[in-house]
């Protein structure tokens, strides 16, 4: 088990690896080739960023039969795929900001395995899917639903990709730490109440199955990141809704990954 993060350093960037004692040595290398772990401790205080820069960000939409039947959708019959902007990618800790200059008054939260693919892929199946995967981590798929169910022109990608809109993190977890990624409890806490609590066995198409159905005739880099969908309770279903404001903390747990905490801030 393989615990990475990525840090900022006076040099930039850099990924590290976690140590028992909970310090962080730096990686000398690829991530996707090569690499190795070096003597050299990362420096104290460093910020952590999110630990991987995607060159796409795949989004699977009404992926839990919960959250399905909550929203009175039908189960779907394939995977409803959206893309989320790579300029919403944001960092543990870092301030959630709630659109101001095209304004949202309905910003959602949605807790989501994120998968990371660590080698090209294209016409993977199923059953060899899992042997693409590098790691796994946490995301936050924020969402604006006035933006995305009101004033999108019936596409989720404006709600879905203002700045922000995507934490991912706090680390990296190597795919041989999670043999089987369809048995993993996954929770969202909004201000220290438990918001939404799952186990992604609920999903209606398992990692395995997303991979293979992205990868038909579709070749997916090293670094593209898969979220995977999101269980009920999400804010837009509740009665009253119940949507994200400035001042609200909010994490995301998924066991044997870790917590992503974010604030929320107004742009």
């Amino acid at each position: 088990m393989t615990r990475i993060a990525r840090i900022g350093t006076a040099q930039g960037p850099r990924h590290a690896v976690e140590q028992p004692d909970g310090s962080l040595r730096l990686i000398e290398g690829d991530l996707f080739g090569g690499w190795r772990v070096t003597e050299e401790r990362a420096p104290a205080g460093s910020a952590l960023l999110s630990p991987i820069v995607p060159p796409t960000i795949y989004c699977i939409g009404l992926n839990y039969r919960k959250h399905a039947e909550e929203t009175g959708a039908a189960i779907p019959q394939y995977p409803v795929l959206f893309i989320k902007a790579s300029a919403a990618l944001h960092h543990p800790d870092q301030p959630i900001l709630i659109p101001t200059h095209a304004p949202s008054h309905k910003v959602d939260y949605e807790c989501e395995l994120a998968v990371v693919i660590g080698r090209r892929a294209k016409n993977v199946r199923a059953a060899d899917a899992l042997d693409y995967v590098l790691g796994y981590t946490c995301a936050n798929d924020v969402s604006a639903r006035d933006w995305q169910m009101e004033w999108g022109g019936g596409q989720f990608c404006r709600g879905k990709s203002f700045d922000t809109f995507c934490p991912l993190g706090p680390v990296l977890v190597t795919a041989d730490a999670i043999p089987n990624p369809n048995a993993l409890d996954i929770r969202t806490v909004l201000n220290g109440k438990t918001v939404q609590a799952a186990n992604t066995s609920d999903m209606i198409f398992d990692v395995p199955t997303l991979i293979e159905f992205l990868s038909a005739d579709c070749t997916l880099e090293p670094g593209c990141v898969i979220l995977t969908g999101t269980p009920s309770g999400v804010g837009a279903a509740r009665k009253p809704p119940l949507w994200m404001r400035p001042g609200d903390e909010v994490r995301i747990e998924i066991d044997g990954i870790g917590s992503l905490h974010n604030t929320v801030a107004a742009s």
